[in-house]
């Protein structure tokens, strides 16, 4: 099922999906959206959030496009007004292990799972469906094509941001706080003279050339 057969004709909004979902039947429709796949230490972390239905779904945009406070201020309307939340996170370890295709995918079907009801039918970020039986679409750049989505990335940003902030504190040569793990010249310059910690991802380049050394 593509988005363009579940559009009307008319100019689509940001809860276009949803509403079009919700009149085929179904009642829980949750977005999906993961952060973290680039960075060369720590998590990646998905979340997904089904709206309530008379939300304003106009608030919620890619996680990217707007600032730490504003990405805290629009969680916080979330658990307050009744959306449903579910997060997933999947250790450095277990990208590693299964690389980070699998890590995201990982991670959303945790996310899925760790909702207070189940959705019946997802919305997920990207052009890979996630390994449950769930009804699903997938929607490149999703985001920016459905509310639920863009809440999704929001609430993943805060919880990843979180996490990084804590490494901060146990790790603070690496400056987590700021680059949040991504490869920043700074932070390429930190393995290089620090070598990798426990939470970088040891298959990644620009870590795995000092992996042997430490």
């Amino acid at each position: 099922m593509g988005p363009e057969k579940l559009w009307p004709d008319s100019e689509p909004d940001t809860y276009t999906l949803e509403r079009c979902l919700r009149r085929k039947g179904y009642r829980w429709v949750g977005g999906l959206d993961e952060v973290g796949r680039g960075p060369l230490a720590g998590p990646v972390v998905a979340a997904c959030v089904i709206l309530e239905v008379n939300c304003d779904y106009s608030s919620f945009v890619d996680s990217k496009i707007i600032n730490a406070e504003k990405r805290s201020l629009l969680y916080e309307k979330l658990q307050n007004n009744g959306a449903k939340i579910g997060v997933g996170i999947v250790s450095e370890t277990d990208i590693d292990r299964v690389n980070i295709l699998q890590a995201s995918l990982l991670a959303m079907k945790k996310a899925v799972l760790a909702m207070p009801l189940q959705p019946d039918f997802l919305l997920v970020d990207g052009n890979q469906p996630i390994p449950m039986i769930i009804p699903q679409q997938t929607l490149v750049k999703g985001e920016s094509k459905s509310a639920s989505v863009a809440a999704a990335s929001i609430v993943a940003k805060v919880v990843r941001d979180e996490l990084m902030d804590r490494y901060h504190l146990q790790y603070p040569e690496y400056n987590f706080q700021q680059n949040r793990g991504y490869p920043t010249r700074e932070h390429r310059q930190a393995i290089k003279i620090h070598g990798p910690c426990a939470i970088h991802r040891q298959s990644f380049k620009c870590v795995k050339e000092f992996v042997a050394e430490t």
